[in-house]
């Protein structure tokens, strides 16, 4: 593989007018596709195969209104008064019918009529209903209900909006992720000590982010790519597009600093460093791809949409780094007196930077330092153990807005599983769907953990009916969650005696069936990446301790990570620091994404720092010495890739979406606890611990295993010559 990226970068520095014409005339063509066809986000949420979306599927042909977009008007009578106090009555009515009158509505219900009014008299909610799904609602038409609701504050009512029809919409760019660009262009600088240098790192990294986000752009029209996903592509492909590029323009500078040609110096940094992006870059590319066997839609968008990111961020940087290099020349090169130049030579001469007394000190008692951090990493992790998975609704919303408003008013005066009701559907395999639909909902309110159930309402379908079932929990508490599974349970028994079949369906159901078939996804998807990635570094490292203290060490960061996660977003500790709005479940997928991405990273850091490290010790063969000599030309150049990727993470924190929020925080803690904690403290403590062991292989397997070659040992063994032909591996 360095061989043939080898002669990549040659020809791209050769061919730098082409590369580079390519690169912009693919992008303008994205953009210009992407004007002129127009298209979407689709968040709808499926699970294929689960009994509440066959439900839901089923209601959508034969009673639309009930599983399409919904939004609430809640009105609230000054303190003292009760909301069905005439002249407020007329105002509801009022609202009532400009309501039904409003774009896109199918009905809107007067709460005095449905009886939607808390018992204590105070609020009444004016049910809003849409014939099509919240992703198919204008904003225009929302704009109208917030209108009517406005008008009923000029009656001396508190209004508030809330429903289906708020939700995460559009890829999100805000002063926050120019912040953490910012800071990234900063590090580059302090990193390389030239500003070429870090402006050519951030533009390579900007076209293939460009690429990459406008090809999903694209193919909206065609495919259902969620408004997540494109922020997570957003996120991942600046964060690696970055640290790629990175990674080879610090070994092209190193070269050059030593009087390397410019343009055999980039052809062997894309052959060296090269091999080791395109390596982490195809780790990360699996994972996330692998997403797509979970079998949610939702999620498959948004694994292959971030894959293809950081597809394009690997092909950007082996074949328009070096072309942008050929323009810069020797320019690169480090100026004679500069830092830059002063560490290349300190680093030959072996004088000790500040990355090699880190590395010293972590080495100097090893068990010690393997103790410490494991123990910290494992105490980190103890609150995993109360994790528990659902998505966000309204109750996630920011503080303030109308949505959250609504979504607590709500809570407060019907109770909370008003805001995530139950719909059981009912088919009586015969044209007596509302008798039967009667007889069901009288058995249902024994059920243990109901608040309510509604009349049966009938569909299309003569033999069918839906009961709405109002939890006494809210709608991401384990209580509903328990709900729904009773009456699951439950459902034989009053099948048997009512001749009629039961599926219990709604957006709570769709949501507790996603967040239990991804719990149940996490065991084996985790299995699958450790496997994975003990087969890769088996080949690349021809050892079996190092794959097996870099799994280890990759689960230690996971599990770490999710505890920090559930402490700040479940427990509520430090929620306020972040603006964290409202703390309850994690997100569904979150963990299942940070494997995932932390893998692809881990698996980065990991090639890069312990590359050097076994340079050295084939050289020297001294275990604990070659740990400190090895690693001290990486430890700076992985320290500023995991600053670039944690403030390009950090960036999307402050962001109010509550899908977006938790994932970048939770890969933000990931990048610092796995470069700092494990890859540049752990593993050279265990390298120094194992000695001359960790470079155990068994001879027959060291046969049968191919020479994928990532490290470039072959171009660097290669006979001295502009037309050396080194030897083919894989």
């Amino acid at each position: 593989m360095a061989v043939l990226l080898y002669r990549l970068g040659r020809s791209a520095h050769e061919h730098r007018n082409l590369v580079l014409g390519m690169w912009l005339a693919v992008l303008a063509t994205l953009i210009a596709c992407v004007g002129v066809s127009g298209g979407s986000t689709d968040d709808r949420f499926s699970v294929p195969g689960t009994e509440s979306q066959r439900a839901l599927d089923d209601l959508r042909e034969t009673l639309p209104e009930a599983v399409g977009a919904n939004a609430q008007v809640v009105f609230s009578a000054p303190e003292g008064q009760r909301i069905t106090n005439p002249r407020y009555g007329e105002a509801l009515a009022e609202a009532t019918a400009a309501a039904q009158n409003a774009p896109q509505v199918s009905a809107a219900v007067d709460p005095l009529t449905s009886g939607a009014v808390s018992p204590d008299g105070s609020t009444a909610i004016v049910q809003v209903l849409y014939p099509v799904e919240y992703v198919d609602v204008d904003d225009s038409s929302v704009e109208a209900i917030e209108a009517i609701a406005e008008r009923g504050e000029r009656d001396g009512l508190e209004t508030s909006v809330g429903g289906t029809v708020y939700s995460s919409s559009g890829i999100h760019i805000g002063p926050s992720e120019i912040v953490g660009v910012g800071v990234a262009v900063i590090v580059l600088v302090v990193t390389f000590g030239s500003l070429l240098a870090a402006g050519m790192s951030l533009a390579s990294a900007l076209v293939g982010v460009g690429v990459g986000l406008t090809g999903l752009l694209a193919l909206m029209p065609l495919l259902d790519i969620s408004s997540t996903a494109l922020t997570l592509a957003l996120m991942l492909g600046l964060a690696v597009g970055i640290d790629y590029v990175l990674f080879i323009l610090a070994r092209h500078r190193q070269q050059l600093a030593r009087g390397t040609d410019p343009q055999e110096s980039i052809a062997l940094a894309v052959g060296t460093a090269g091999s080791a992006v395109v390596f982490a870059g195809s780790t990360v590319i699996i994972a996330l791809a692998a997403l797509s066997v979970i079998g949610i839609p939702f999620l498959t968008t948004m694994g292959l949409g971030a894959a293809g990111a950081v597809l394009i961020s690997v092909l950007a940087a082996i074949t328009l780094t070096p072309a942008l290099a050929g323009y810069a020349g020797t320019r690169l090169a480090p100026g004679p007196g500069s830092p830059a130049a002063r560490r290349a030579a300190d680093a030959d001469k072996g004088k000790p930077t500040l990355g090699t007394r880190w590395i010293r000190t972590a080495v100097k008692k090893p068990l010690i330092t393997v103790l410490v951090v494991a123990g910290a990493l494992a105490a980190m992790a103890l609150p995993a153990a109360d994790l528990r998975l659902a998505l966000p609704d309204n109750g996630s919303a920011p503080t303030g807005s109308t949505e959250r408003i609504a979504y607590d008013k709500v809570s407060d005066k019907f109770g909370p599983g008003f805001n995530g009701p139950l719909l059981v559907l009912v088919d009586a395999r015969a044209e007596v769907g509302a008798k039967t639909g009667a007889e069901v909902a009288q058995r249902l309110q024994g059920v243990k953990g109901v608040a309510a159930v509604l009349p049966p309402e009938p569909t299309r379908d003569p033999a069918q009916s839906v009961v709405q079932v109002i939890p006494a929990s809210g709608p991401d508490s384990t209580g509903t969650e328990r709900l729904v599974r009773d009456i699951r349970e439950a459902a034989s028994g009053i099948e048997n005696s009512t001749d009629a079949s039961l599926a219990v369906t709604g957006t709570t159901a769709v949501t507790i069936d996603l967040s239990n078939r991804l719990s149940d996804s996490l065991v084996p998807f985790v299995l699958i990446v450790v496997g994975l990635s003990l087969i890769l570094l088996t080949v690349v490292f021809r050892s079996l301790l190092i794959p097996v203290k870099a799994a280890f060490g990759f689960l230690l960061s996971v599990a770490a990570s999710l505890g920090a996660v559930v402490a700040v977003f479940q427990w509520g500790w430090l929620a306020d620091l972040i603006g964290v709005p409202h703390t309850g479940p994690v997100v569904s997928f979150l963990p299942i994404i940070l494997i995932g991405v932390l893998f692809g990273l881990a698996m980065d850091y990991e090639v890069f720092l312990v590359s050097g490290i076994r340079e050295e010790w084939v050289h020297t063969g001294r275990a604990r010495r070659s740990v400190v000599d090895g690693a001290r030309h990486s430890v700076r150049v992985v320290t500023a890739a995991a600053l670039i990727m944690f403030t390009v993470f950090a960036g999307f924190v402050p962001l109010d979406d509550a899908l977006i929020k938790p994932i970048a925080f939770a890969l933000a803690v990931g990048v610092v606890i796995d470069a700092f904690a494990v890859r540049l403290t752990l593993v050279p403590a265990v390298l120094a611990l194992a000695g001359r062991y960790a470079w155990w292989l068994p001879k027959d397997l060291d046969r049968l295993l191919p020479d994928l070659d990532v490290e470039g040992t072959t171009l660097q063994k290669r006979p001295a010559g502009k037309h050396a032909k080194p030897r083919e591996h894989v």
